[in-house]
């Protein structure tokens, strides 16, 4: 995982289901300021599509990385965004 970057601010979206985790990191990155990173963590695999292809359609947001992990047990797909604007 790349560290060039420092999280701003954590969502916690496990739980839900899409369009929920992209619903929720809109709102939540409507409140960052430009340059600042948001971590989504979700357990909907989906969201790992979800989420790319929000960043890649949304004027202002940059898709940093994406990852897999898997804590007690749970598996956890987290998306690192930026606001670029």
């Amino acid at each position: 995982m790349s560290t060039d970057y420092t999280v701003t601010e954590t969502l916690d979206v496990k739980g839900l289901n899409c369009p929920m985790p992209v619903v929720k990191a809109k709102q939540a990155t409507d409140d960052l300021d430009t340059g600042e990173v948001l971590e989504i963590v979700a357990t909907d695999s989906g969201s790992m599509s979800d989420i790319d292809g929000w960043a890649g359609g949304t004027d202002g947001v940059e898709l940093l990385e994406q990852e897999e992990r898997n804590e007690d047990g749970e598996t956890l797909y987290v998306h690192f965004v930026r606001k670029t604007q």
